[in-house]
């Protein structure tokens, strides 16, 4: 049997860019870890950039994934607020790039749909079944439920990107 592949699914945000690290053996999923990169709220925003560019290499060291899925932007009423969720969805995707991960990319809808089995779950339920799917994972907050709810769907969606 081929050993497990470790998956890093990454929610990102300025103030919170959560992450979640699983292991997928056949269709079986294991916990790993999960946390979430939380830059000063007082820094502007390329020293935010900076912490979560650095948080997340220091996760991809620790935790070794090989293969990266991250949640697309999904378009705010405010413009500016969109771009900046842009710019740290872009150190999001750059980190595990850089670390020679192929980074795949999710809506929102989708991974919802992965891991409730519907396309507008509540928050409430997205932490249930991630719950339900990874019993030992520990996760305090939203941002780190849906990094391991990306990880999830990458795992459902893998063999069919290939």
């Amino acid at each position: 049997m081929k050993p497990a592949t470790r998956i890093i699914g990454i929610d990102p945000g300025l103030r919170h860019t959560g992450w979640g690290v699983i292991a997928v053996e056949g269709t079986r999923l294991s916990y790993i870890a999960c946390g979430a990169v939380e830059p000063s709220p007082a820094a502007d925003l390329a020293d935010r950039l900076a912490a979560i560019h650095e948080g997340l290499r220091g996760v991809i060291r620790e935790h070794a994934p090989e293969e990266a899925a991250v949640e697309e932007t999904f378009l705010n009423k405010d413009p500016r607020a969109t771009l900046k969720l842009g710019a740290a969805r872009g150190v999001a995707m750059l980190v595990p790039a850089q670390a020679g991960l192929r980074v795949a990319e999710y809506a929102p809808n989708q991974i919802k749909k992965a891991v409730v089995g519907a396309g507008h779950a509540e928050k409430a339920q997205i932490r249930m079944m991630v719950k339900v799917l990874l019993p030992k994972a520990e996760f305090r907050t939203d941002d780190m439920a849906d990094a391991l709810a990306i990880a999830i769907c990458h795992a459902h969606h893998r063999g069919r990107e290939r």
